[in-house]
């Protein structure tokens, strides 16, 4: 098993924020089973200010490529994007089109 960080900012407006994170207590079921059908184990959000973090647990056969390909497949998966993406901003180092940044692992206990 493997994990990763990523990150993003959201908008810096309050009531979006509150809108967000109630979004994210009824995620829509087919991203639910789109996440848990892309080998996915666990995926949790977190959020200090605007900052977001996604840690990700996948497993062996998990691939970011293979995600994305199945994500630009997937006409739910994009509405929820484009939906998710009105409350979210890239990171200032961001990549042009870089939503999600992968953050480097700098320290590990174990």
């Amino acid at each position: 098993m493997k994990r990763y960080c990523l990150m993003l900012d959201l908008k810096d407006d309050p009531e979006r924020i509150a809108e967000y994170e109630a979004i994210h207590k009824n995620v829509w079921p087919g991203i639910l089973e789109s996440i848990r059908n892309s080998n996915i184990i666990d995926m949790q959000l977190y959020r200090t200010g605007t900052r977001m973090s996604m840690i990700l647990e996948v497993n062996d056969q998990f691939s970011f490529e293979e995600l994305a390909a199945k994500d630009a497949a997937n006409p739910l998966v994009q509405e929820w994007e484009a939906f998710m993406w009105s409350f979210q901003q890239p990171l200032p180092h961001a990549k042009p089109g870089e939503k999600w940044v992968l953050a480097e692992k700098i320290f590990g206990l174990l």
